[in-house]
């Protein structure tokens, strides 16, 4: 049995075509956590719906395509949301609590500490934290982008054994059943690879912002944190304990061995500031094992960032090798770059270590796919 988990719904879960909002999802998943709450279990959910909603109120019969009115629409919609979550929370004697965040909640390590210890104290007194992206004053710089990921992101935060995606799907299939009749039901993923990925397909609704590569990029962040996951159609709400107890519902994605939070913050929880090049030879090199990037390794420095800063690792092609914490700026690593002991003293004009990312503030990223997802 799960301790705690994560439940996110997705906008056309909670709202129809003609953008009129589904009553029964939200009395079902209040019901469901309810009897969740019976079993000892400590769920938190991760709602969209917000602009869907506001663009009803609002009278807007498509997606708002300007910055400002898309802000309006999260802005009246995220009340109505909240409003209609606490009516039926209280048909069931539960008590809601909401947390809207940005990108920059996780970016920097100091706030996501401090969320992650309000979202603890909500759990011990007994509320259910409901997650949204702060869509109201979201702009693409501090964005998460879909609340897939948001979901994922907050997995390993509050100690989330489990992440089920409820959606307008049954879970992953090996073609698109909405096309090709033979499609299958793919029950138990064990490894995300380029396989998986060929499955995945494009959102193809009015009011979701997600598809399946969407819920895949969800699945490696949520497993690589050591949760387990499942994508499942909203239509199995109801069954949400069962799926808790462990019955074979959507798709199951299997945690993997899970690596320290510290490299969870560098490899997803953070955007790069800018990308340092490096050759043939550390390629290489850090195939075998984590070894620090030295000036002589570094072939280009691309974007502007300062001392400090996550910047991701790229070889002559482009392709992603890691992500880690930068000692210099780009600025001086431009500077330095290929350059070995004396020359780097001599043009900085003191001798210093000369590591640009240390090996204890990189991780390389193998043969994973965080590559696909990093920022």
């Amino acid at each position: 049995m799960y301790k705690r988990i994560i439940v996110k719904v997705g906008s056309s879960s909670l709202v129809g075509e003609d953008l009129s909002v589904n009553e029964r999802v939200f009395d079902v998943l209040m019901r469901a956590f309810k009897g969740l709450k019976g079993l000892g279990v400590e769920p938190c959910l991760v709602t969209s719906g917000a602009i869907a909603i506001g663009r009803n109120v609002l009278g807007l019969d498509k997606k708002p395509r300007e910055m400002g009115l898309k802000q309006a629409c999260a802005a009246v919609g995220q009340a109505k949301l909240m409003e209609k979550y606490n009516s039926y929370a209280e048909k069931y004697g539960l008590t809601l609590g909401q947390i809207l965040v940005n990108h920059d909640d996780f970016q920097f390590r100091g706030r996501m500490l401090h969320l992650s210890d309000t979202l603890d104290s909500m759990f011990k007194s007994g509320v259910i934290p409901v997650v949204n992206e702060n869509d109201a004053l979201a702009v693409d710089e501090i964005k998460v982008g879909d609340n897939d990921t948001l979901a994922a992101l907050i997995t390993p935060m509050v100690g989330a054994e489990l992440l089920v995606l409820f959606s307008d799907i049954d879970g992953l299939y090996d073609k698109n059943p909405k096309t090709d009749k033979t499609a299958k039901l793919i029950r138990r993923v064990d490894k995300i690879d380029e396989e998986t990925y060929a499955f995945a397909g494009k959102s193809s609704t009015e009011v979701g912002t997600g598809g399946m590569e969407t819920k895949l990029n969800a699945a490696v962040i949520a497993t690589t944190a050591g949760s387990d996951m499942v994508i499942c159609n909203s239509s199995r709400i109801e069954r949400l304990a069962d799926i808790v107890c462990g019955e074979e519902i959507g798709t199951f994605f299997s945690r993997g061995r899970g690596i320290s939070s510290r490299d969870h913050w560098i490899i997803f929880k953070t955007n790069s500031a800018g990308k340092i090049v490096v050759d043939s030879g550390l390629k290489a090199a850090l195939k075998l094992k984590k070894v620090s990037i030295l000036p002589t390794g570094i072939t280009d420095v691309i974007g502007r960032f300062d001392k400090g800063a996550i910047v991701e690792i790229v070889s002559d092609d482009g392709a992603p090798i890691g992500k880690g914490i930068t000692k210099f700026s780009s600025d001086l690593v431009s500077a330095i770059k290929g350059k070995k002991g004396e020359e780097i003293t001599e043009i900085l004009g003191y001798k210093c270590k000369n590591e640009v990312v240390h090996a204890s503030d990189l991780v390389v990223f193998g043969g994973d796919y965080y590559g696909r997802i990093i920022k």
